[in-house]
């Protein structure tokens, strides 16, 4: 029920991230990825070592890569 008016999004991206380790970890990249232009959602996941990020356009992939690489994580893979 919660899902029936949640926003569906065109693109998704997802990222294998190495070095999250705690919940800090995924608000400090979700935070990063959200100021990449286009970005309108993010959900980082310790467990999972991923972020995916949600957009009604598409986003240069490097340019993720770059807003993750400068908080000091490390990108494995982009899809």
């Amino acid at each position: 029920m919660f899902g029936l008016f949640e926003k569906k999004y065109k693109y998704t991206t997802t990222m294998m991230i190495e070095g999250m380790m705690c919940g800090h970890c995924e608000s400090h990249i979700a935070d990063a990825l959200r100021k990449v232009p286009g970005v309108e959602k993010v959900k980082a996941s310790h467990i999972k070592k991923t972020a995916v990020i949600s957009s009604d356009t598409p986003i240069d992939k490097e340019l993720l890569r770059k807003a993750v690489d400068d908080t000091g994580y490390e990108v494995k893979d982009i899809k």
